[in-house]
C-alpha cells in the first residue's frame, strides 16, 4: 500500500509541474494562473505542511491537498494546452525531481507570517 501512495504523490507533482508550465503559457486564462501559481508553489516547494519523512502523514498533505488544488486548474485551463504541458513535464521529472527555492521563500514567509500573527493574538490574551 505505500508503494501504490508513492506513486500517487509522485503523479500529482508532475501534473502539479504541467500545470506550472501551463501558467506560463499565454493562452492560459489569468484567474487560471493564480490558482496554479499556488497549487505549484506548495508542491514544487522543498518545504512541506508536514515532512515527507514521517511516515504516512509525510505524504498525506500532498494526498489531499494538491488533488484539490489540481482538480480546480484544470477546471480552468484550456485542454490542448495542458495536453502540451503535460508531456513537458514528464520529460522533466525523467531528468529529476525540480525545485522552487522562491517558492520555497514564499512558504517561508507565509509560515512566518501565521507563527508571528498566532504570538500576538496568544500575547494579546495573555
Amino acid at each position: 500500500m505505500p508503494a501504490t501512495w508513492r506513486a500517487r504523490v509522485a503523479a500529482l507533482k508532475r501534473e502539479t509541474l504541467a500545470l506550472y508550465l501551463a501558467a506560463r503559457d499565454p493562452r492560459t486564462p489569468w484567474y487560471a494562473r493564480a490558482v496554479v501559481a499556488a497549487v505549484a508553489a506548495y508542491a514544487l516547494s522543498p518545504i512541506d505542511l508536514i515532512p515527507d519523512f514521517i511516515p504516512v502523514l509525510g505524504l498525506l498533505d500532498d494526498a489531499v491537498l494538491l488533488p484539490l488544488g489540481i482538480a480546480l486548474a484544470l477546471r480552468l485551463i484550456p485542454a490542448d494546452v495542458i495536453a502540451e504541458c503535460r508531456a513537458r513535464a514528464a520529460e522533466a521529472f525523467a531528468a529529476g525531481r525540480p525545485v522552487s527555492r522562491s517558492a520555497a521563500l514564499a512558504i517561508v514567509a507565509i509560515w512566518t507570517g501565521m507563527l508571528a500573527l498566532a504570538t500576538i493574538a496568544v500575547l494579546r490574551l495573555w
